[in-house]
C-alpha cells in the first residue's frame, strides 16, 4: 500500500560537500522479518533473496517481497556466518564473514552445487553482469569471476576526503555499485571503473525510526524492469519501497 511520504534528511557535512548527498521518499512499506540479521539482500524476477547472519542462525530465503511469505529456505551450518548474496544467472552467490566459504546454489532448487575458498573477509556481495563485486569491510572492492572465484581487479573507493571504508552490503544499479556503510545511515554511489564516490544516499531518519533494538541499516535491493529501490536493515521489521529525492 502507499503510505504517508517522509522525506530523509541530507547530510551537507563539510567531508561530503563535494558530491550531491540525496534524500528518500518512502513508496511503500512491506514486512520484513524483525529476527533477520540481514547481510545480503537481491531482487529477481518479482521474488527477494536475502542472506542473514550470526552463528546458528544464518540462512539463505526466497521471498514474495509483498506478503514477506518464505518460498524457499537454506540453513547454513551452524559454525558459518552468513553474508552478502547476489543472483547471477542461474546461480545464488552466498558468502560467510570470517570463515572464507563461499556457496553457491541452484537458483530454482536452492541445491548446493559448488563451494569456493577466498582469504579475505566477506561482507557485501553484487555482480555487475559479468563479474562479481565484494565487499571485505575496508574501502575495497574485489571484482571476481564467478566460474573460479579468482580476482579480476580491485579498486579502492574514495570521495575528495580519502578512502571510504566499512563497505558493506553492496547493490548494482544502472552502471553504480550501492554501498550501505557499516555503523552509518548512508549509502556511498560508487563508479566502479575508478571508485569515486559520485553521490550519498542519506537513510539517517529512516534508521532513527525504527523501533529500539535494531541494528544498522544494510540491505540494498533492485528491481531493473520497474526501477525499484528497496533497503532494510539488521533486523528490521519491515522492507521499505523508496524513491531518491533531490539533494537540497
Amino acid at each position: 500500500m502507499l503510505v504517508v511520504v517522509v522525506t530523509g534528511s541530507c547530510d551537507r557535512k563539510a567531508t561530503h560537500s563535494a558530491v550531491p548527498t540525496y534524500g528518500y521518499e518512502i513508496v511503500r512499506v512491506l514486512p520484513h522479518r524483525p529476527d533477520a540479521f540481514t547481510q545480503g539482500l537481491a531482487f529477481a524476477d518479482g521474488f527477494l533473496y536475502e542472506g542473514t547472519g550470526l552463528y546458528g542462525r544464518s540462512v539463505l530465503t526466497k521471498t514474495i517481497p509483498e506478503t514477506g511469505e518464505i518460498l524457499q529456505r537454506v540453513t547454513l551450518p551452524a559454525s558459518m556466518f552468513g553474508e552478502g548474496v547476489t543472483v547471477l544467472g542461474d546461480r545464488i552467490y552466498q558468502l560467510t564473514w570470517q570463515e572464507g566459504v563461499a556457496f553457491v546454489y541452484d537458483r530454482q532448487t536452492f541445491d548446493l552445487v559448488r563451494r569456493f575458498s577466498y582469504s579475505m573477509e566477506g561482507w557485501g556481495l553484487t555482480h555487475d553482469g559479468t563479474r562479481l563485486i565484494m565487499s571485505d569491510g575496508t574501502a575495497t572492492l574485489t571484482f571476481l569471476d564467478p566460474n573460479s572465484f579468482q580476482t579480476v581487479r580491485t579498486v579502492q573507493v574514495h570521495d575528495h576526503g580519502g578512502p571510504v571504508a566499512h563497505l558493506n552490503e553492496l547493490e548494482f544499479i544502472q552502471g553504480r555499485i550501492y554501498a550501505n556503510i557499516w555503523q552509518t545511515g548512508r549509502i556511498a554511489i560508487i563508479d566502479p571503473l575508478d571508485g569515486r564516490v559520485t553521490a550519498w544516499l542519506d537513510l539517517t531518519n529512516l534508521w532513527a525510526e525504527q523501533p529500539h533494538g535494531v541494528d544498522v541499516p544494510n540491505g540494498i535491493a533492485y528491481d531493473p524492469q520497474a526501477r525499484r529501490l528497496f533497503v532494510t536493515g539488521k533486523m528490521w521489521p519491515a522492507l521499505y519501497e523508496i524513491k531518491t529525492t533531490e539533494p537540497r
